[in-house]
């Protein structure tokens, strides 16, 4: 029996766009999950429009080519933060490492909800094949610079083709499948995420560790890789992606809406990547604020004055499932990010793991979030319920980063392993069903913008809570070394390193001996800008640093396991609305229809 239409979604208004043509070579829905048209005068008949089902197999050579777009920006943010250093050092500018993120960073946020307003007016195909162009074209840019400020500039050019690659690809899946089986495909995309979370450190540590490959230096690697994966996902997208146009009305660009969310967000994320060098409470740190607080509040008013037209439709916020989410997003991002930028330095810095290795620790990690997104995904598609996944996977996230912040310098791989799987598990519970909340919610018009909303809000939390915790790191990981010094100095252990004549003969502990000088005491704790000499030093003499480091790392992770409690709430106060039976594509056709049939 065929299921009711449902409600509309709250807080949405009927469609008033003209009936339009499908394109000849579209991807059509099924005329079963179709709704019914409301009957028209019978001497108005609105007439039929036929379609057919895309078959199983057409839909997953479509997820093809957006998951090779989705694998791209995964990767890159992954691959390339295992390689800095190695980059730094040839280009002669370690020390300006953090733009080349701060760039990346800037441009693909600020590049999201642009992607997600401009494809809802003119159609999603060509901004995705465009954001694929993007960033291959600042891959092999990036590939071939030859200073740390040219790798910024060319960083920024991928940016702004990786703010496309994952918010479109969200929504062309939304647009093909109805919300309730879109839930089991949707476990896909976050396979891919999953997955290159683990081959980006591994990737990215063999060809910063290789000299050359096939004539070119190794690291430049880590940004052609994408130009043969950046062309097959723009053959295969090119090649069966067929949505219909896009009904064209008057739509007026919010130019001003997005000058000031650059305005706002720029200095703001600039302060988010460098605060904790310049100080959070330094002159240029302010000046980010205030201009930042004033970017923000121009933003406002332009959405304001641009009613539907803005780029992010402040009407989105008077429905309640958008606004719970968007505030879910943040947390959860906060958390998630936050929580996870610890767990490398952890492996390499307290296990001194390689780059490579550390990657491969996280495998469980990876089961997690793709056992977590799969099962969801299809409990989802046969019950039709939804709320109560993130509600279980903030659970699981807040007790994984307890159980993190429990970690020491002798925790046993199993037990990291453990931890991985249910932080992972609870990663795979949440992102997916948020994602779908909100699409099923809004009006199927502001579908790209509401999924690039909820993208949005996930990395601007994710942003943030990088900052913060590492800011917390870095800013207790002194008093943690000083103390566990004070500690362990006394030791027959620590004592015996220091009379061993070996011990003192070699170099690599010199700032280790001089920081405890000739009477035993502690002085100061050497710079830990460069933690690279720990890993040298004698095991004995390491260990006060390696206590250290575990302890503001359990520190951090423990104010994320806080942090999903927030998360918690805001999952629990989710409103669960019926998933509709139709497509994105179908649901917009219906809409059009039924305006035709009110003009008549």
């Amino acid at each position: 029996m065929r299921p009711p239409r449902s409600p509309e979604p709250e807080g949405s208004t009927p469609a008033s766009t003209p009936s339009v043509t499908a394109h000849p070579r579209e991807v059509p829905v099924s005329q079963t999950s179709r709704s019914p048209i409301p009957p028209v005068d019978a001497a108005a008949p609105v007439p039929a429009r036929p379609s057919v089902a895309p078959t199983h197999r057409q839909i997953l050579t479509i997820l093809g080519g957006l998951m090779i777009g989705m694998f791209l920006g995964a990767l890159d943010q992954t691959i390339v933060a295992t390689s800095i250093r190695t980059i730094g050092d040839d280009l002669n500018g370690l020390s300006l490492q953090a733009w080349v993120t701060t760039a990346y960073l800037m441009t693909s946020t600020i590049a999201t909800p642009l992607y997600g307003k401009l494809s809802d007016i003119y159609g999603r195909k060509p901004f995705y094949l465009g954001a694929i162009a993007l960033f291959v074209f600042g891959s092999v840019l990036s590939g071939t610079a030859s200073s740390m400020y040219q790798l910024a500039a060319f960083r920024g050019i991928q940016g702004l083709g990786a703010g496309g690659l994952m918010s479109l690809a969200f929504t062309i899946l939304g647009d093909l499948v109805p919300p309730r089986e879109r839930a089991r495909y949707q476990g896909m995309f976050l396979a891919v995420f999953g997955t290159s979370s683990v081959l980006g450190p591994v990737v990215g540590g063999f060809f910063a560790g290789a000299d050359s490959i096939f004539g070119i230096t190794g690291w430049r690697w880590v940004f052609l890789i994408n130009v043969p994966i950046g062309l097959i996902g723009l053959l295969v997208i090119w090649r069966v992606l067929h949505l219909p146009p896009i009904t064209r009305v008057d739509h007026r660009i919010d130019w001003p809406g997005a000058l000031a969310l650059v305005v706002g967000l720029v200095p703001l994320l600039l302060i988010a990547e460098q605060g904790r060098e310049w100080g959070w409470g330094s002159g240029r740190a302010l000046l980010c604020y205030a201009i930042g607080l004033v970017g923000i509040g121009l933003f406002l008013l332009a959405e304001v004055v641009a009613r539907d037209d803005a780029l992010l439709p402040l009407h989105l916020f008077r429905n309640r499932t958008f606004a719970v989410s968007s505030g879910a997003n943040v947390v959860i991002g906060l958390g998630m990010f936050g929580g996870l930028a610890t767990l490398p330095l952890y492996l390499q810095i307290v296990k001194g793991m390689t780059p490579t290795a550390a990657g491969l620790t996280l495998i469980p990690f990876t089961v997690g979030i793709m056992s977590g997104s799969i099962l969801t995904g299809q409990l989802t598609a046969r019950t039709g319920r939804y709320k109560i996944f993130p509600v279980i996977g903030t659970v699981l996230m807040g007790i994984g980063a307890l159980l993190f912040s429990r970690l020491s310098v002798d925790t046993p791989l199993l037990v990291i392993f453990a931890d991985s799987l249910v932080f992972g598990l609870g990663l795979g519970f949440t992102m997916q069903p948020l994602v779908l909340a909100v699409q099923n919610a809004v009006h199927v018009k502001d579908m790209g913008v509401a999924t690039a909303s909820a993208l949005f809000f996930r990395q601007v939390g994710g942003t943030l809570g990088t900052a913060v915790f590492l800011s917390i790191l870095f800013s207790t990981v002194g008093g943690n070394i000083a103390s566990a010094f004070a500690r362990l100095a006394p030791t027959a252990g620590f004592q015996a390193a220091l009379a061993d004549p070996a011990v003192r003969a070699d170099p690599a502990n010199a700032p280790v001996l001089a920081m405890i000088g000739g009477h035993g005491g502690v002085g100061t704790v050497p710079s830990i800008n460069d933690s690279s000499f720990i890993n040298a030093l004698d095991p004995r003499l390491a260990r006060p640093f390696l206590d250290g480091f575990a302890q503001s790392i359990d520190l951090v992770l423990l104010i994320a396991a806080a942090i999903m409690v927030l998360g918690f709430v805001l999952t629990v106060l989710l409103p669960e609305l019926p998933l509709r039976n139709v497509s994105g594509i179908q649901g917009r056709i219906d809409n059009e229809a039924e305006a035709a049939a009110k003009a008549v």
